[in-house]
């Protein structure tokens, strides 16, 4: 845990002494007084399996936990108000860090990500020309964030010293990362306090967050400070801030801390958040203020409309000793809970035994309306939202493979919490490995890879920062598919049975921390006794894909000892990167089979067979078991061509059947 001031520290040292099983959380207001009382901690209730619906003003109340998680950089305490009518946010945040590094600072950063919407001309809206995922920033949909005070615990104003940064572009023109200079230096383990009033205009639905009719889904929605990285943390050599713009590709990166949040909405409003209720909600003049808690999470989200339709039910399982489940449903998939639920409890209970106990209380599931789809598919701590509710009968890519992502997002992007600017497969890719194996299992809904695999045409490293794949498509299909594919080829090399050790032992070791890929690599090689860096180094590090080819096929007829017999002559070549085991199939004319394997090394291999029949033809991996192989059209080849024009033809037509796919696929 990260050091705090010396007397801060033995406060909490003497407390826990004295009080023993007794949780005091110490969340300092500007006046240094500590706002939250000690409670009494109970043991956690297991509960089991049910159905509950409460009124969402009177949701059950819930305490903070006794365990600690993470190192708890951060505590905001946030006031937020809905201005319905003209879709505003008007926000109080008191915001405390703890310097987590040695080195003296005296400038702290914010992300103000709401100003990625503020024009056409913000480096999100430059990048992905206003589209993402499918969708299209509406006209007039702009929005934005404005900082109108900053003072410290003594009222000195900050606000004339807020300067905004742009280390990414260089486009003046972006706000979404500012700089603060602080009056007072902040040594290591010393922490700050700020007072930030703030307005939020939301931009109509677009990019996870905005406003559509009554419909809320405030996502990134307040002043976040930057991750400040001490030396050591992702592989750093010195300690400094990692500071990034919102892109048009990329999500996002914090430390993890304490949120206490009172949302003040409309007394007829429903509302969802990260985090559980801790008061019955307060109604006074046709407004109702709820108030969340939520600890060991690097973000805050929430979401509110009058016309949810809520649902709740507990779970519990060997490795979820109790989660209450929380729908809010757009009243179109209102008699679909029951397969949210279903998703959900699955997803729950396969994912912390794979990876690890999901360790919070609430998991909340937001549906949003059809025209609200632009928040829908995302994932936030403790709460995700599922896609906009077009049809009251999806499929099950459409519903179930969309909850099951997203809370699998809830293991590599809540709790493993990689860095989403500069690696971005590490969340993505993992996720949606999980996400492949858990379909398979429940549903028997299993992918194309080939198809997927195809659809790779510029591969690209795994490890750059997600704006530098340029356009949406090869980011997705980079960091999705790629990365993914990656993943199972380790798994074929090493079997499903060690490749579950390598996913459980990466997800324990870096639980609540924030590893690379580096990282990864060497729980790789510990887990399976040998070095990963040949394969690292072209397939993550580098931009290889295995292509392999059959380049000829010689048959010569030799007489021999008074018989014929065919001595056939293949020659393959690799022209991408290695595989261990290639595998060849190779057809005769009277049907006889042989099998071989190359162990794919050298750029070329020649192999020789006599047999008393011409061989026919030769095939590489029939079964399309190198999940890395993205060119299949050089796997096959006959040892005859009757009809040559006949055969261009049927090449041209998978070239173009393989360029239609491309340009369906999101």
């Amino acid at each position: 845990m990260t050091r705090r001031t010396l007397i801060f520290g033995i406060s909490i040292l003497v407390l826990c002494v004295i009080a023993g099983s007794i949780r005091y959380t110490l969340s300092m207001d500007p006046k240094g007084q500590s706002s939250f009382a000690s409670k009494m901690v109970k043991p956690k209730e297991v509960v089991k399996s049910g159905t509950t619906s409460l009124p969402p003003q009177v949701e059950s109340i819930q305490q903070p936990t006794a365990e600690v998680l993470s190192n708890r950089v951060t505590e905001y305490h946030i006031n937020v108000k809905l201005n319905e009518e003209d879709g505003t946010l008007s926000g109080t945040e008191t915001m405390t860090w703890i310097h987590p590094g040695k080195k003296s600072v005296n400038e702290l950063y914010f992300h103000l990500y709401p100003n990625a919407f503020a024009s056409s001309d913000t480096t999100f809206m430059k990048e992905s020309d206003g589209k993402l995922r499918g969708d299209a920033m509406p006209k007039d949909g702009w929005g934005s964030m404005e900082l109108t005070e900053i003072r410290t615990t003594d009222g000195i104003s900050l606000l004339h010293r807020l300067q905004y940064v742009q280390p990414d572009d260089g486009n003046i023109k972006d706000s979404t990362l500012a700089k603060v200079r602080l009056p007072v230096t902040v040594r290591g383990g010393e922490s700050v306090t700020l007072k930030i009033n703030f307005t939020v205009k939301l931009p109509k639905i677009f990019a996870r967050m905005g406003k559509n009719g009554d419909f809320i889904m405030a996502g990134q929605w307040f002043p976040k400070i930057s991750v400040y990285e001490p030396a050591g943390t992702r592989g750093r050599t010195t300690e400094g801030w990692n500071l990034h713009q919102y892109h048009g590709n990329s999500e996002f990166y914090s430390d993890f801390g304490i949120y206490s949040v009172n949302i003040n909405v409309p007394d007829n409003y429903i509302v969802a958040a990260t985090g559980f209720p801790t008061k019955a909600a307060v109604v006074n003049g046709g407004r109702k203020s709820v108030q969340y808690y939520a600890d060991d999470v690097h973000d805050f989200a929430w979401s509110a409309s009058p016309n949810f339709i809520y649902a709740e039910e507990p779970f519990s399982s060997v490795e979820v000793p109790g989660v209450r489940i929380k729908l809010y449903l757009d009243p179109v998939h209102k008699d679909l809970k029951d397969r949210y639920f279903y998703a959900a409890k699955v997803a729950l209970a396969n994912f912390s035994k794979w990876y690890g106990r999901y360790p919070y209380s609430t998991l909340s599931i937001v549906v949003p309306p059809s025209d609200g789809n632009g928040a829908g598919g995302m994932e936030y701590p403790t709460l995700i939202t599922a896609f906009g509710a077009h049809s009251d009968t999806p499929g099950y890519d459409e519903l179930e493979r969309t909850v099951i992502h997203e809370i699998g997002h809830q293991f590599f992007y809540g709790m493993v919490a990689s860095n989403e600017f500069e690696e971005a497969w590490l969340d993505e890719a993992f996720t949606s490995y999980a996400e492949d194996k858990l379909m398979e299992q429940e549903f028997g809904s299993t992918p194309n890879l080939p198809i997927q695999a195809s659809l790779i045409s510029s591969p690209a490293s795994l490890t750059i920062p997600a704006w530098k794949y340029g356009s949406g498509d090869s980011y997705m299909k980079n960091v999705y598919y790629r990365g993914k594919l990656i993943l199972l080829d380790i798994e074929h090399q090493v079997g499903s049975k060690n490749m579950k050790r390598i996913l459980y032992a990466y997800s324990q070791k870096f639980r609540f921390k924030h590893p690379t890929t580096a990282e990864f690599q060497r729980v790789v090689e510990q887990t399976t006794g040998r070095s990963w860096k040949s394969f690292f180094n072209q397939y993550v590090y580098g931009d290889k894909m295995a292509d392999f080819a059959v380049d000829h096929i010689t048959v010569n007829r030799i007489a021999r000892e008074g018989k014929i017999v065919y001595e056939s002559i293949v020659d393959i070549s690799r022209l991408g990167a290695t595989s261990p085991k290639v595998p060849l199939l190779l057809i005769f004319n009277d049907g006889h089979t042989v099998n071989k394997v190359w162990n794919g090394e050298g750029s070329k291999v020649q192999f020789k067979l006599e047999y008393k029949e011409p061989l026919r033809f030769v095939q590489i991996d029939p079964a399309y078991t190198l999940v890395l192989e993205n060119k299949h059209i050089n796997n096959y080849l006959k040892a005859s061509i009757d009809e040559p024009a006949s055969t261009r033809t049927s090449i041209s037509i998978v070239k173009l059947i393989e360029a239609l796919l491309e340009t369906m696929v999101w």
